[in-house]
């Protein structure tokens, strides 16, 4: 089905409002959903796949690990990527200053492709961005590279499994100069460039974003739902003793 990016956006902001997080905010997550659906990448199957993990998992802070001058270690403690990468980034880029390079490791997190739209926004602020991840199903691993004066990223797909990566972690990589990743796109197997998916984008815009009905039916569920179990609840509050 055809769908439009308010009407994406407004589903997402219900549904996630209703889980009543302490993190997270949903027009910042709604906006993650939305373009990440208009590249052509799914969202709103990764927001239904991330749902379960947002409405179940505990409202605990991140840790530091470790940080320096160049680099910084945190553990998300099972949490999704999406409830805390915008204010990540953020930090990360305070952090890195006027350094030229900057890494963000990210261990035990879920739900990495809803990072997409944040890692776009870094091209509008001037740097150029990398990032990695390997997955539990195919693709086994996943290379997002974002060069300076590119609105699109270049995303490359390999069907093995990084022997140096954890399927729960992610790599990012934050520079004021490209990357060269000559050694890091040897063997890929599937490739989705930035000129595609600008027409994806572009396409979207003019004709409608395309959602399949099964995962634009799950997203209206969870919504409904959520907003039902809310309203019997402040019901009963309302009359009780």
């Amino acid at each position: 089905m055809i769908v439009s990016h308010n009407e994406i956006v407004a589903m997402v902001y219900k549904a996630f409002t209703g889980m009543h997080r302490e993190v997270g905010e949903a027009d910042v997550i709604a906006t993650m959903v939305a373009e990440l659906q208009m590249a052509g990448l799914d969202g709103v199957r990764h927001f239904n796949n991330a749902s379960p993990y947002i409405l179940t998992e505990s409202d605990t802070p991140i840790d530091i690990i470790d940080q320096n001058a160049k680099a910084m270690h945190l553990d998300l403690h099972g949490s999704s990527l999406a409830c805390h990468l915008p204010t990540i980034i953020d930090y990360a880029l305070e952090k890195m200053g006027d350094s030229a390079h900057f890494y963000i490791y990210l261990q035990n997190c879920h739900n990495r492709w809803l990072a997409y739209s944040e890692l776009v926004g870094l091209a509008a602020k001037g740097y150029a961005c990398l990032a990695k991840w390997d997955n539990g199903s195919v693709p086994k691993h996943t290379l997002f590279t974002l060069n300076q004066g590119f609105v699109y990223p270049d995303l490359y797909f390999f069907d093995k499994a990084q022997s140096n990566y954890n399927t729960n972690d992610m790599v990012i990589e934050i520079a004021t100069q490209n990357f060269d990743i000559e050694h890091d796109i040897q063997h890929f197997d599937r490739k989705i460039s930035t000129d595609e998916l600008f027409e994806t984008h572009q396409r979207a815009w003019k004709e409608g974003i395309y959602v399949d009905d099964e995962q634009w039916a799950i997203l209206k569920k969870t919504a409904a739902a959520i907003l039902v179990e809310n309203s019997e609840a402040s019901s009963r509050g309302a009359g009780g003793v």
